[in-house]
């Protein structure tokens, strides 16, 4: 247990250097979480015989991970940055991984914001390929759920999004403060869990759009319960009280408006 409350010191975030650049285990993690989203959706969709072919299918995860990585940048530049004006005024800064002529990396994703560059990339897709959104959604959030556990270890490996302070046995220390291992907590609520839910579901779905409403509202309620756990950004603190933040904000908003939407669809198709 000792080793393992003291792993950042023996953990080096870097993997590997290629020349002046460092590949880090966040990258490949969200590396292997890109392949193992399209791995498991494709999986599923031979399993399940699925009306919908390969190329479609791949042409689909162009478009939607463009949508993710510009609404995740994005996303966190409005609602997390503190230099959100900086970036609006010079936005061919926000992909840029150069600080006066360092390389520094891209820092800074939103999750709430990929969510909506992910809704905005499929919508647009369909309306060009005249394709049931609600269909390819159900699909993806299958994959999309799976991967993500891949992501919060990257933000473990990391040492980012860290948790509050505890004296739980199995908290891992942060600095001179032992914390809770949020993102572990995080890769299994809004992953496994998740992912099993939608498992379990998507053979007893009663109408499209199902699953990607129940990703939204099962994601949002496994967010909420893990913010309790993990260390408010310092930049924002708690927005209101000792409890808001704004990662519970945003899911409060998601959950809503997936909790209405499945009511709306559910009855339209009864």
């Amino acid at each position: 247990m000792e080793f393992w409350q003291n792993i950042y010191s023996h953990f080096n975030p870097v993997a590997f250097n290629l020349g002046p650049i460092a590949v880090h285990w966040y990258g490949i993690m969200y590396a292997l979480a890109l392949i193992s989203a399209i791995y498991v959706a494709k999986w599923f969709i031979k399993r399940d015989k699925l009306p919908i072919t390969n190329e479609l299918f791949d042409s689909y995860v162009w478009w939607a991970e463009i949508g993710v990585i510009l609404g995740a940048r994005i996303g966190y530049i409005l609602f997390y940055d503190t230099h959100t004006m900086y970036y609006l005024t010079h936005p061919w800064q926000i992909f840029n991984p150069y600080i006066d002529g360092v390389y520094a990396g891209i820092s800074g994703m939103s999750y709430h914001g990929a969510f909506f560059g992910f809704i905005l990339a499929s919508y647009l897709f369909c309306r060009k390929n005249k394709i049931s959104f609600w269909f390819i959604t159900d699909i993806a959030v299958i994959g999309i759920s799976a991967a993500y556990v891949f992501g919060r270890i990257g933000n473990f490996f990391n040492q980012e999004l860290v948790g509050r302070a505890t004296d739980v046995p199995w908290g891992i220390y942060v600095g001179q403060v032992l914390r809770h291992p949020s993102q572990i907590y995080e890769a299994i609520l809004e992953g496994l869990v998740v992912f099993a839910i939608l498992v379990y579901l998507r053979k007893r779905k009663t109408f499209d759009g199902q699953l990607a409403l129940m990703y939204g509202i099962s994601y949002s309620i496994a967010r909420i319960i893990a913010e309790f756990f993990r260390q408010p950004d310092t930049q924002l603190g708690f927005i209101y009280s000792n409890w808001l933040t704004m990662g519970i904000l945003q899911s409060l908003v998601v959950l809503g408006i997936c909790v209405i939407l499945y009511v709306k669809t559910r009855k339209i198709n009864s």
